[in-house]
C-alpha cells in the first residue's frame, strides 16, 4: 500500500547533549531521501525514532495509513547463534514477525475470542503485504541471483563477510514494506551488489530514507538530502539530489560566513564610533569642570552644549547597536586532520607468494604467484567471497599455505586496517587496546592522539567493542598515524566513515609515499586515489588487470 510517515518537530539527544531539535520531515511513496551528517550526529538514532524503535524526547511522528509496515535495517545486520539464512531473511522481511501475529490470531479465531476476525482479517493482510506467502519461493531465486551457494538451511554463524553481506543485501532485496529505513546499506556490498541495490532503491514504490556514505550511490539514488549539521546544531532538508546538496550546502555556508563578517564588521565600527563620541563627551565635561569658574557666560554654554551633542550621539549609537539583529559566529566543525606516518622505506621487494594455496573451509584459494615491489599503489577488485581479503592474510603471512610460501621482504612495516576492524573488537578499554598496538605511546599520548580522530574521554574508558563501528574504524586509522609504517594495507576502509572522514582519509593517501594494498568498492576513492596496479580476484584465482 502507498503509506506516508511525517515527523513533526522531533529532538532527540544523549544525556544533556542535544542531537537534533525541531526536526520535520515527509516521506512520501517513491521519495528517496538521504540522510547525511558527521558521526555522532543522530542519523541512526533518527532512523529508529521514525521507526518507532525509540521515543522522541519532543515532537510526534504519525504513520498514514497506520495500519502501514515500516522496515528498518540497521547497518550490521545481527547475525544470531543458531538461526538459519532462511530465519534471517524471514526476520528482516518482517515476515517472522508476521507469520508469529497470524498464528496468534488464527489460534484466538479457532477459540472464539471476541474480536478475533478483526484481529486475523488484519494479520493476514500483514502478513500477504510483507510477501509471506511467496517468501520461500522468491527468497530461493534472490540467493541464486546474488551467487549465495550456500543452503537456506545454513547457520548464519557459518558464513564468511562476504557471504553474510550477499545474505543482508537479499533480506533488502525480498523486503515488501510500506516504508523503508535504511542505515547504511552499501556497507561490504560488491560492484554488483551496490548496482542491485541502486536499481532496487530508484525503483522502489515505497517512501525510503537511508544513510550512506557512499557518494557515488547517493548521487545516484537520492531525490532530496537531509542534514544533521552537529556543529551548528541545525537540521536543513535539500532538494534536487546529492550534487545539488553538496552546492547548495557550500552555497548556504558561504552565505552564512559573509552575513556573519559584516555584521560583525558593522557591530565593531559602531562599537568605535561609540567610544569615540563616550571620550569626546567625558573630556567636554572634564573642560566645563575645569573652566566653571570663569565669567564666560557663552563659552560655558557652547562648551555644555557640545558636551550634550556628544552625549546624545554616543546613546543613538548604542541604540543602533542594540538594534542591530544579532548573527551567531558559525561555529567551526571538527575536522579530522590525519596523517599517515611513514617509516624508513623497505627493501625493493615487499611482498611474494610463489605457487600459494591455501582452503578456508569449502573456498579454495591459489595457487597465485605474486610480487609487490616498494612503492606499488595496488587496487584489489572482485566480487565480495572471492579472495581479496584471502589474499591479504597470504601476503601478511597470516593465512597458514597448504603449498607454495609466502614472504615480507626486509624492512617492511605493516599498517593494516581490517575489514572487520577486529583489532577493536574487544572487552578491554579504547585506551588500553589502542596502547597495547602502540606500546611506545604513553597514556596521555593515545588519548591525545585518539581526541584528535574525535575519540574523547567518552570513548577512550568504554570497552572497545561498544563503540560504534565508524569509532572503531576512527582508532584504527589513528594507529597508522602513531605509527610509521611503509607497506599500508587497507580492506574496505570507507565502511562506517563519514564523507568529511573518507575526504581527509584520502588526501592522506595522495601523500603516503609507501607501498599501498587497496580494497574498496567505492568508487569516487577508486578515482581519487593514484594507483599504479589493479589485481583483479576471481575465485580464489589472482589476475592482474
Amino acid at each position: 500500500m502507498s503509506a506516508t510517515l511525517v515527523a513533526k518537530d522531533l529532538a532527540a539527544g544523549h544525556g544533556d547533549r542535544t542531537l537534533f531539535s525541531g526536526l520535520d520531515l515527509v516521506v512520501a511513496p517513491g521519495e528517496v531521501i538521504g540522510l547525511v551528517g558527521a558521526n555522532g550526529a543522530g542519523k541512526s538514532t533518527l532512523l529508529r525514532l521514525l521507526a518507532g524503535l525509540a521515543a522522541p524526547e519532543e515532537g510526534t511522528l504519525r504513520l498514514s495509513p497506520p495500519t502501514a509496515t515500516v522496515g528498518h535495517l540497521p547497518q550490521e545486520p545481527e547475525r544470531r547463534e543458531g538461526e538459519t539464512v532462511h530465519a534471517f531473511l524471514a526476520r528482516r522481511t518482517g515476515v517472522a514477525a508476521a507469520q508469529s501475529a497470524l498464528d496468534a490470531a488464527t489460534e484466538a479465531l479457532v477459540a472464539g475470542a471476541p474480536g478475533a476476525d478483526d484481529a486475523y482479517a488484519t494479520a493476514l493482510e500483514r502478513w500477504l503485504g510483507l510477501g509471506g506467502a511467496d517468501l520461500d519461493e522468491r527468497a530461493e531465486e534472490v540467493v541464486a541471483s546474488l551467487g549465495l551457494a550456500v543452503g537456506l538451511d545454513r547457520p548464519m554463524t557459518a558464513l564468511s563477510g562476504g557471504q553474510a553481506a550477499r545474505a543482508g543485501l537479499a533480506s533488502l532485496l525480498l523486503s515488501r514494506y510500506d516504508v523503508f529505513l535504511l542505515d547504511e546499506p552499501t556497507n561490504d556490498l560488491d560492484l554488483q551488489g551496490l548496482d542491485l541495490l541502486e536499481k532496487f532503491v530508484t525503483g522502489l514504490r515505497a517512501g525510503t530514507v537511508l544513510v550512506s556514505h557512499d557518494r557515488e550511490f547517493l548521487a545516484r539514488t537520492v531525490d532530496k538530502v537531509l542534514e544533521l549539521d552537529l556543529a551548528q546544531q541545525q537540521v536543513n532538508l535539500y532538494g534536487g539530489g546529492y550534487a545539488a546538496y553538496l552546492e547548495e550546502r557550500e552555497t548556504a555556508r558561504r552565505h552564512a560566513r559573509e552575513a556573519y563578517e559584516e555584521y560583525a564588521d558593522t557591530r565593531a565600527t559602531l562599537e568605535a564610533r561609540a567610544r569615540t563620541q563616550r571620550n569626546w563627551m567625558d573630556k567636554g565635561v572634564r573642560n566645563a569642570r575645569r573652566k566653571a569658574t570663569d565669567n564666560d557666560k557663552i563659552g560655558r554654554k557652547f562648551r555644555s552644549e557640545a558636551t550634550e551633542k556628544q552625549a546624545a550621539k554616543a546613546r543613538q549609537t548604542e541604540r543602533l547597536i542594540e538594534r542591530l539583529d544579532v548573527v551567531e559566529e558559525p561555529r567551526k566543525e571538527w575536522e579530522l586532520r590525519m596523517e599517515i606516518a611513514a617509516a624508513p622505506r623497505s627493501g625493493a621487494v615487499v611482498a611474494t607468494l610463489r605457487g600459494a594455496t591455501a582452503r578456508r573451509g569449502a573456498f579454495s584459494f591459489g595457487p597465485v604467484d605474486l610480487q609487490i615491489d616498494w612503492a606499488d599503489r595496488i587496487a584489489v577488485a572482485g566480487a565480495n567471497g572471492s579472495g581479496k581479503s584471502t589474499l591479504l592474510a597470504a601476503l601478511l603471512g597470516r593465512l597458514p599455505l597448504e603449498a607454495g610460501s609466502a614472504a615480507l621482504g626486509p624492512g617492511v612495516v605493516v599498517g593494516e586496517v581490517d575489514q572487520a576492524r577486529g583489532l577493536f573488537f574487544g572487552p578491554e578499554t579504547l585506551l588500553d587496546a589502542f596502547g597495547a598496538a602502540a606500546a611506545e605511546l604513553e597514556p596521555a599520548d593515545v588519548r591525545t592522539l585518539l581526541a584528535k580522530f574525535g575519540l574523547k574521554a567518552a570513548h577512550v574508558l568504554r570497552p572497545a567493542a561498544t563503540l560504534s563501528p565508524g569509532e572503531r574504524t576512527r582508532a584504527a586509522l589513528a594507529l597508522l598515524q602513531a605509527r610509521g609504517v611503509n607497506l599500508l594495507v587497507l580492506d574496505e576502509p570507507t565502511n562506517h566513515l563519514d564523507l568529511p572522514a573518507i575526504e581527509q582519509l584520502e588526501s592522506a593517501l595522495a601523500s603516503y609515499q609507501g607501498t599501498l594494498l587497496l580494497v574498496t568498492h567505492d568508487r569516487r576513492m577508486l578515482q581519487a586515489v593514484h594507483t599504479t596496479r589493479r589485481l583483479e580476484v576471481v575465485d580464489g584465482r589472482v589476475h592482474e588487470r
